[in-house]
């Protein structure tokens, strides 16, 4: 028991994941517009403004890519619920502008970090 104990301290937390990914894009000159953005359609882990774009970011973490990487777990149907919700955003918050949706991977017991902008499109 005292050995599983220990092992769940060595990973990150979904917040923790969050944390990072979202100093590692303001780093890259994103601004922060809100975190855990929850309405009835899902919810957006960070909403960020970069220059003129409004940018919904899901975060993925994984210790291990040994039953996939982190990117592979937004599925189609993660896609859409990210979609609604950022329809939503968009529609409770008057933002008539650009979007795309970026997803934002850490891995591994070391947290690298992938940003992969532009991870799919509205229309998917």
């Amino acid at each position: 028991m005292r050995r599983r104990r220990a092992r769940v301290a060595d990973t990150l937390s979904g917040a923790q994941a969050e944390d990072l990914a979202c100093a590692h894009l303001e780093h890259a000159g994103l601004r922060l517009l809100t975190r855990n953005y929850r309405c009835p359609q899902g919810e957006i882990d960070i909403v960020m403004d970069d220059r003129d774009t409004l940018v919904f970011v899901e975060v993925r973490y994984r210790r291990s890519s040994a039953f996939g990487t982190p990117a592979e777990t937004v599925d189609r149907r993660k896609q859409a619920r990210l979609q609604a919700a950022a329809g939503h955003y968009l529609l409770t918050h008057n933002a008539d502008r650009a979007c795309r949706f970026d997803v934002v991977t850490v891995s591994g017991r070391d947290a690298r970090i992938e940003w992969l902008r532009a991870a799919f499109d509205a229309e998917n």
